[in-house]
């Protein structure tokens, strides 16, 4: 088997990542999203000047109100975050 590319290894991370933080159960709680967000976007949690931000993330991931976020719905975070980004890039630092 050979290397894994980069985009491979960053597939692999997030969904290694979701796994750490879900446990077994295979989905998160509030508090387990919590604890991801302050670990791993602890930036984009301070910039949000907002001490609600988890919980309105929650209630957007939690489609079936049932206060789990499965792993499609963690990905949705990831993918709407990453695009956030790159609007940044292309409007703030891609011109430099």
């Amino acid at each position: 088997m050979g290397v894994p590319s980069e985009m491979e290894q960053a597939m692999e991370t997030m969904l290694f990542t979701f796994h750490k933080y879900a446990g077994d159960k295979n989905y998160m709680s509030k508090e387990d999203l919590h604890r991801l967000m302050e670990s791993q976007f602890s930036e984009f949690l301070k910039n949000q000047n907002d001490p609600l931000a988890v919980d309105k993330i929650m209630k957007d991931l939690d489609q079936c109100r049932d206060g789990r976020v499965n792993f499609h719905s963690f990905f949705s975070l990831i993918a709407g975050l990453t695009i956030a980004c790159n609007d940044y890039y292309i409007k703030n630092m891609k011109r430099k």
